[in-house]
């Protein structure tokens, strides 16, 4: 569905999986055309937004910090995934390669630059943008569950990751992450420690090489829901295999939240615009 805003044009619930699961679907929010013209050539960089909620919960709804993006000039999508209770991963890392991938085959459609792309998500998004960044480019999830048939899904290769205190090594969480209730052992189909291959496979860690695209990992000091080791991992192993990586660390801050955005100089908006601008700005 196309609704005209004042940022541009709006397309809603938009099927990015043909006849796919209700949850295949994304929101596109397009700037105006610098002259307003419909033949207007102009490629807008894409900013595509995964939203967090343990794979539990959460909306593509979820969009606030992305969609002021659209009055900086750029295109921002921002996508359900299936649930864990949907399907185990990697059905949700699926869905997101697929979803960036419909976008890329549709970028003539939208005027989006298929060649700037950068992905942001929180939390679960955030460890779904940083799959997307470490394992766009390989052919480790092509079914779900060992009863699905094998379904070969696209790479994708984006420009971009702002990666805001996402898990990256489910075996060292510790803690209640361990156990077999928890939203990891849900994800992927068992408890961490006794599915460590389960685990392994979902971790965006396993997959790091050199040719990453560059990472803005933010994450709280105080974060007692995905602890901040989690990205001090992340960045230590980006950072071995030459990938440019910035780390904010955000003192006196937990799991997101207004202090999340306060407590740095720059502000850490301040520093996710400077990063997409400098990655996705035209010409780049």
């Amino acid at each position: 569905m196309k609704a005209a805003s004042s940022e541009g044009k709006t397309y809603r619930d938009v099927a990015y999986v043909e006849n796919g699961h209700e949850r295949q679907r994304l929101d596109l929010y397009l700037p105006h055309a610098p002259n307003s013209s419909s033949t207007s050539t102009t490629r807008h960089p894409l900013i595509v937004w995964i939203h967090g909620g343990a794979w539990l919960v959460g909306s593509k709804n979820d969009v606030g910090f992305a969609k002021p993006f659209v009055e900086r000039g750029y295109a921002v999508a921002s996508v359900n995934y299936r649930l864990s209770q949907h399907a185990i991963f990697p059905a949700q890392i699926r869905d997101c390669r697929l979803a960036v991938a419909w976008l890329i085959e549709h970028a003539d459609e939208y005027q989006i630059d298929p060649q700037r792309i950068g992905v942001w998500g929180p939390s679960a998004g955030g460890h779904l943008v940083a799959l997307l960044g470490t394992a766009g480019d390989v052919d480790a999830f092509d079914k779900t569950s060992d009863d699905e048939a094998p379904q070969s899904i696209p790479r994708v290769r984006v420009q971009a990751v702002v990666d805001w205190f996402g898990p990256t090594d489910f075996t060292t969480m510790g803690g209640t992450h361990d156990n077999a209730d928890s939203p990891e052992a849900k994800l992927i189909g068992g408890p961490v420690q006794t599915h460590q291959d389960a685990a392994a496979r979902a971790n965006p860690i396993t997959y790091v090489s050199a040719d990453d695209p560059p990472f803005l990992i933010v994450h709280g000091e105080q974060d007692r829901t995905v602890p901040i080791g989690q990205s001090e991992q992340l960045v230590a192993a980006l950072k071995q295999a030459g990938v440019e990586t910035t780390f904010i660390r955000v003192p006196n801050a937990g799991h997101g939240g207004p202090g999340f955005l306060d407590n740095t100089t720059p502000p850490v908006m301040d520093q996710v615009r400077a990063f997409f601008d400098n990655k996705l700005r035209v010409g780049k």
